[in-house]
């Protein structure tokens, strides 16, 4: 039997965890699998459920953190090498940035056969300033030397990969796109809905947009606050937004938000008038789908996010940044509407257009579940895991490992 260790940055809720796990969990028994992951960070919330509920143990390296220590992330590969050399892996498959530099290094260290990375999203825009970008870049292109494969979540982030940035040839790059368990966002939704609203005191006329993630400057949150300004000018009390998640950025938005005269509720001092409220995590996240009527998405740079993929099984129309892959998880015009990135007039725009018209909502419901189930299912996501893995070990001598 085969073995595959996958490597993870952290555990925090997000599609990166789901996706991983749902590959080891989904492969067994044919292959024996393994999880890894480095420590979260204080102001995220934890996915290790997710692992478990999966059947998964999670192995967890102590010194692996999201940020640059020099010294931390020595410590980090060398327990990484340890486990890799003790578990005798014939894939290790990393998962994001860190996890792709310190498990793939490890990994060639310890002459792993096929050694395969997932960019999940990357950072050669709109993350760092020019030197920081060059040296990610760079490092990028220096690990894919190292790998077997490459695998791209979305054929625009393939193109970006090959062509934009030049990381690696197109041909040592798989296009996978993710998948998921949609079913809770297909079951029992109007007793979640009227749990959520009742939850939050939102009546029966009001309009719900949501936008569900990390409270971070990649983001782009004060993009959003701005545009809604004069919608909630115009709609007073008939709209209302929540954002679902947490972050370093979280305190700043409010104040922003109160800054700009929009009342506020939050966790620590919830307001039922309020025009923007922050929930911040609130999970099985099907719930807060049902509870809600328009999903937005804002930021700068996007691999595929998970929100939107589970809006619009939830039948949730979508008004979002045309970035990364987003394009490519979406029907623009049928399930969403698309706006260039840095556009408040025309995101604004979108946005009314879908508060003013109740046909074109319903018209956008009736899309997305079966366009998402047909396209983002986790069962879809572990075949064509299986097929790539069963390709790249075929094809990939065994070399021996280094002492």
């Amino acid at each position: 039997m085969a073995k595959v260790l996958h490597i993870v940055n952290r555990l925090n809720l997000g599609g990166i965890t789901y996706n991983a796990a749902s590959i080891a969990a989904g492969l067994r028994p044919e292959y024996d699998t393994m999880i890894v992951a480095g420590m979260k960070d204080d102001s995220e919330e934890s996915s290790e459920f997710m692992v478990r509920e999966l059947g998964l143990e999670p192995v967890f390296i102590p010194d692996m953190y999201r940020e640059i220590n020099l010294k931390a992330d020595y410590k980090a590969y060398r327990q990484l090498l340890r486990l890799i050399r003790a578990f005798k892996p014939d894939i290790v498959h990393t998962h994001a940035a860190k996890a792709g530099l310190l498990g793939r290094l490890a990994a060639r260290r310890a002459g792993v056969p096929v050694i395969l990375h997932t960019f999940h999203g990357h950072v050669f825009h709109s993350y760092f300033g020019k030197a920081k970008t060059r040296f990610f870049l760079e490092t990028e292109r220096f690990l894919a030397r190292l790998s077997t494969g490459i695998i791209a979540i979305s054929e625009t982030q393939k193109k970006e990969l090959c062509e934009t940035y030049k990381v690696c040839d197109c041909s040592k790059i798989h296009v996978v796109e993710l998948g998921y368990d949609l079913e809770p966002f297909l079951l029992d939704m109007e007793s979640k809905r009227k749990q959520f609203r009742e939850r939050f005191s939102i009546g029966d006329d009001t309009l719900a947009v949501g936008i569900i993630g990390r409270i971070v400057p990649i983001k782009n949150l004060r993009f959003f606050i701005d545009a809604w300004i004069p919608l909630h000018e115009k709609f007073g009390q008939k709209i209302k937004a929540f954002l679902v998640g947490d972050g370093e950025q979280r305190f700043e938005i409010q104040e922003y938000c109160i800054s700009k005269g929009l009342k506020i509720s939050t966790p620590e001092k919830t307001d039922p008038e309020a025009s923007v409220v922050f929930t911040s995590w609130i999970y099985p996240v099907d719930r807060v789908m049902a509870g809600i009527d328009l999903v937005a998405l804002c930021s700068l740079n996007e691999g595929t996010p998970a929100s939107l993929i589970e809006a619009q099984a939830a039948g949730k129309p979508i008004v979002s940044t045309e970035v990364g892959g987003i394009s490519n998880i979406v029907l623009p015009g049928k399930t969403a509407l698309l706006c260039p990135s840095g556009d408040t007039a025309k995101f604004r725009e979108a946005l009314e257009k879908l508060i003013n018209d109740a046909a074109l909502r319903q018209n956008m419901q009736a899309e997305g579940p079966g366009f998402a189930v047909s396209r983002f299912h986790y069962k879809r996501l572990t075949s064509d895991i299986r097929g790539l893995y069963a390709r790249l070990l075929n094809i990939k001598r065994p070399v021996q490992g280094q002492q």
